[in-house]
Order: structure tokens, then C-alpha cells, then sequence
């Protein structure tokens, strides 16, 4: 069987306050887009010598994790737990940028707890799908459905996002992402978290003109002191036309949603990974 996890940007992102447990409550508004890696699985033969059960071949972007790390073969260990599943060939095909805000490692682990749900009929249910989901990453959840959504606590806390203006139909998104790899904790380590002026969710359902000055990414500015360029993309999306541009996650990839068709993109980035997608 064959699924293409997709990647994701965030509309807005809040740091809200500090949990007891060391993490941080938030809220943002998760927007799939159509960038995809591609995730191919297998039943491993009964006879095929393999000291894994989920052996993993990876190609097209290198990924800066071995095997054992991988979060498709978490996602596969964690199900082996309570389900009796085959042994499995993986192929993983890599085309959303790592490190990137973009959710990608994330998108395969939940793309790959669906694929086995699917292919070995085990009938576990999207709410179910969605807390085994929770336990390899705050953002994996989202990726189950895939369907825009509201975040709140860690970010496995999801709810409709609604509006006319939040789906972004017939608009252009354009992706950069420099060569930088932005730590999460590097990330947070300047941020204050407060509750914010206005909501995302709320900001969102309304026109897009008015975003600019409300719909922010409080790690902004604790990433852009860190990394001057990445302000300097986001200046110049705006240059270029966007009608709003921004930071995806903790970094690095910034994009901007422009009403009509941008050309040059590769040209004015030329030492960036970049993508101009139809939304």
C-alpha cells in the first residue's frame, strides 16, 4: 500500500503559558497543504532475513535520524504493542524539507498508524488513531484527518476551523526555507508565554487583508534574533506581493500566500529549498 503524507503551515501560532510538566500550552490553526512525501508498505516474506520488523528504506531528502529513531517505525512499534502485525518493508520517500515547521516526520508517523489500520484491518478509529498519534508528537494528531483545525494544548487538542476565509482556495502558496535548522529548544528559549490579543481561529475567519497586523508567531521573535535571514525572507514575500507572510512552526520554512500566481520565486531564493503551490 502506498499513502502521501502531507506537509502543513500554521495560521498563527500563540504560546499561551508554561504546563507543570515542562511543556507549553498554545494555540494555532494547523492548514494542510499539497507538498507530500511518499510512504510505501509491504508484508515482509516469511523467509526474508531481517533483524527488523519493520525494515525502513529511505530516499529522496536525506533525514539526520537512523532507523531505530525514525518516527514512521515508532509509529509501527508503537501499534506492534497492542496489535499482532506482520513484518513490513517500508519504503520512505522524503520531499517535505526537515527541520522545517512543516510537519513532516510527523505527517509520516500518523500516515503510517493509518496505513496499518487500513492494511491489517485492525479497526481502531480515528479518536483512538489520533492518542496513539499523541504519544509520538504534539502535532501528529492532525495529521490522521488532515482536515484544517484548531489547536490548542500541546497542539493534540483539535477542533474545526471553519470560515470562508481560513480554506485559502485559489490563492498561492509559496514556500522558502534557507539552509537553517532551527532547534525546538532553541525556539523556545526566549519566548514569554501570554495569552494573546486576539485568537487565531477568530482571525482567520476573517477577510485576508486583515491578518498582517493580527495573526502572529510568538516564536518570531525569539527565531528571528537567532537567524536574521529568515526575517529577511519574510520581508521580502511581502515585497514580492503576499498578501500575508509568515513563519510555519518553530521555523525554518517561512511562507507567503499570494491571491495570484508569483514568478521568480526560485530566482529570488536561489539558495533555499522553495515551492509555489496551488492551494
Amino acid at each position: 500500500m502506498t499513502v502521501f503524507p502531507c506537509a502543513k503551515i500554521n495560521l498563527g501560532l500563540n504560546i499561551v503559558s508554561r504546563r507543570p510538566d515542562g511543556y507549553h500550552n498554545l494555540e494555532t490553526v494547523f492548514y494542510p497543504i499539497p507538498l507530500y512525501d511518499a510512504l510505501e508498505v509491504h508484508k515482509m516474506d516469511h523467509d526474508f532475513p531481517s533483524d527488523s520488523p519493520c525494515d525502513i528504506k529511505m530516499t529522496g531528502i536525506p533525514v539526520d535520524s537512523d532507523d531505530e529513531h525514525n518516527l514512521v517505525v515508532k509509529a509501527y512499534r508503537l501499534l506492534a504493542e497492542d496489535f499482532r502485525l506482520p513484518r513490513v518493508h517500508v519504503h520512505l520517500c522524503k520531499r517535505i524539507p526537515t527541520q522545517a515547521g512543516l510537519g513532516g516526520g510527523s505527517s509520516d508517523a500518523a500516515y503510517m498508524i493509518r496505513l496499518l489500520d487500513e492494511m491489517c484491518h485492525l479497526h481502531i478509529g480515528i479518536a483512538e488513531m489520533e492518542r496513539y498519534a499523541a504519544r509520538l508528537g504534539a502535532d501528529c494528531p492532525f495529521f490522521i484527518t488532515s482536515e484544517l483545525a484548531f489547536a490548542q494544548g500541546i497542539g493534540e487538542v483539535l477542533e474545526p476551523a471553519d470560515g470562508e476565509y481560513g480554506n485559502l482556495e485559489g490563492y498561492y502558496l509559496v514556500l522558502v526555507k534557507p539552509g537553517v535548522a532551527v532547534s525546538t529548544k532553541e525556539a523556545f528559549s526566549k519566548i514569554h508565554p501570554a495569552a494573546p490579543a486576539y485568537c487565531c481561529r477568530d482571525i482567520v475567519r476573517q477577510p485576508i487583508d486583515t491578518w498582517r497586523e493580527h495573526l502572529k508567531n510568538d516564536f518570531e521573535e525569539s527565531v528571528f534574533s537567532l537567524y536574521p535571514i529568515l526575517g529577511d525572507i519574510k520581508e521580502r514575500l511581502y515585497q514580492m506581493g503576499a498578501a500575508f507572510a509568515l513563519m510555519s512552526g518553530s521555523g525554518s520554512t517561512l511562507y507567503g500566500i499570494f491571491r495570484d500566481q508569483p514568478e521568480g520565486i526560485d530566482i529570488a531564493f536561489p539558495d533555499c529549498f522553495t515551492a509555489v503551490l496551488p492551494l
